[in-house]
């Protein structure tokens, strides 16, 4: 569950707090009213940094971040908050995204990572986002939303690791309050203008740094085949399209913004050095691809979670989402799901404290039982929402491997959509075990491996790769596209 709520309004209420000053912004030269000057801003982005390194986590890979940082510095050294001092962290995360905090605290996952083909485009995504600090768009954010209120001033402040994470319509509240806020607010993005001067500070950025500023096109051009990708798969698979869940959609980049950053490109002349790409690939060769083992692993319809020495299996069309926070099997109408979340020692020492304490029902009925071989305690019953009303509760406590709790919690949209989801909850629920030699074995992490291209393409690469032809070319920037020439070193992930 993320713990940056805590943090975020201690930070709005600090901001708050203050009358506001006047600052000149570095970008422009223009003076503008802020809740954030410098100093409040390099000291609280230093608070909400410590945050999102306990939320998301450093990726263990020195040689990895200290590239990153490498190439980061440069490029700020040439931007126009050269004096502040610069973060540049590869988080562990599989998501495809890239975010900055005011302060000069830039992240970029390793999931975005692996869809980049070169140096140079990875600057890309890191120009832009010192764009967003050397303009302080997180601080004009903060200042123009600061008479909203507490709770989107605290979203917008910390917007980029505060996501509204929803889970299934209709069980939303009652998630909500069982998790401790998860769902945080909603978040509010960037304006068009704030990204628009961002991509053009990152072009400049890139220019200075002697990079070529057209490897922002091509940076937005491999995400938008990545959001092309996904849209198709959905709709191969029955389901609808994702939504704002990668660096692009968060960014917005319709055709008129891809206009704009090839003219703001197409500014600068000159004559720029390599795009780096041989020494990318060599310093991307063995991070890990996909979900972490210390958060879980998807294979198929199979969980396995080897810390925590469980595994579970979602129904044939159902799928699993793996978060942080919890791990949800979601029905293929995406109207109904079993949402498991471990419970923390405070939570209670029996199944019927943690029922009480975690669901804080108004009435209801327990079934003791056991769950390949783990005790159970299943609750139908009510609670009282928030607006007064009472809401139907229904979930499971289990008592799994590594003596760990957690609840089972049921969520549907209304009683129809649980009456045609209830065989796949139980099914779901009646997965639940210890993982077993076979569970260890399929569970192996998965890593990025560069190797040339052979005679048979990606359809000879997808036979030796947990990947299939299409997701490879996708990794390599080529899907629907021919082929690069055989030899070409390319990208493939393998099992580790």
């Amino acid at each position: 569950m993320p713990r940056l709520l805590a943090s975020a309004l201690l930070l709005a209420a600090t901001l708050l707090a203050g009358c506001g000053t006047t600052v000149v912004n570095p970008v422009t030269g223009q003076s503008e009213r802020t809740v954030m000057d410098e100093r409040t801003e390099l000291a609280e982005g230093k608070k909400a940094h410590d945050e999102v390194l306990k939320e998301y986590g450093v990726y263990k890979d020195e040689r990895l971040q200290a590239y990153v940082n490498e190439v980061g510095q440069k490029l700020a050294k040439q931007s126009h908050r050269a004096n502040i001092p610069w973060t540049f962290t590869v988080l562990d995360s599989p998501e495809i995204n890239a975010f900055a905090l005011p302060g000069g605290y830039v992240y970029i996952t390793r999931g975005i990572l692996a869809y980049m083909e070169s140096e140079a485009d990875m600057a890309g995504v890191i120009g832009h986002e010192i764009g967003h600090v050397t303009a302080r768009h997180g601080a004009q954010r903060a200042t123009r939303q600061q008479t909203v209120g507490l709770g989107v001033l605290a979203a917008t402040v910390l917007g980029a690791v505060l996501e509204s994470k929803v889970g299934v319509s209709g069980g939303t509240e009652m998630f909500g309050q069982m998790a401790q806020g998860v769902a945080a607010g909603y978040v509010a993005k960037y304006s068009r203008e704030q990204e628009l001067q961002a991509d053009s500070l990152g072009a400049e950025y890139l220019a200075r740094s002697n990079y070529d500023p057209r490897n922002m096109i091509d940076v937005i051009r491999v995400l938008k085949l990545q959001e092309a990708f996904a849209i198709e798969e959905a709709r191969a698979e029955g389901r609808p399209a994702p939504e704002g869940a990668n660096w692009l959609s968060s960014h917005p980049s319709n055709d008129q913004r891809l206009q704009q950053i090839s003219q703001n490109a197409a500014k600068y002349h000159g004559s720029y050095a390599s795009d780096g790409a041989q020494r990318f690939l060599q310093v991307v060769r063995g991070m890990r691809f996909g979900e972490s083992p210390e958060q879980g692993l998807t294979r198929g319809q199979n969980f396995y979670h080897a810390g925590l020495g469980l595994a579970m299996t979602a129904p044939a069309g159902w799928r699993i989402q793996n978060e942080p926070e919890a791990l949800t099997i979601v029905a293929p109408q995406g109207d109904a799901a079993l949402r498991m979340v471990a419970m923390p020692p405070r939570a209670g020492g029996t199944h019927d404290e943690i029922i009480r304490n975690a669901l804080q029902p108004s009435e209801g009925k327990v079934t003791r039982g056991q769950i390949n071989g783990f005790a159970a305690t299943h609750f139908v019953g009510a609670r009282k929402a928030q607006n007064g009303q009472s809401q139907a509760i229904e979930a499971t406590v289990v008592t799994g491997p590594k003596n760990n709790s957690y609840v089972m919690l049921y969520l549907a949209a209304d009683a129809a959509a649980r009456n045609r989801a209830m065989p796949g909850l139980v099914s779901a629920e009646k997965s639940f075990r210890a993982m077993t030699a076979a569970d260890q074995q399929a569970a192996r992490p998965w890593v990025v491996q560069t190797v040339p291209l052979p005679r048979g393409g990606f359809t000879e690469l997808a036979r030796q790769s947990p990947l299939t032809e299409k997701r490879l070319q996708l990794l390599n920037g080529t899907w629907g596209r021919s082929d690069p020439p055989v030899g070409q070193v390319v990208k493939t992930v393998v099992e580790q």
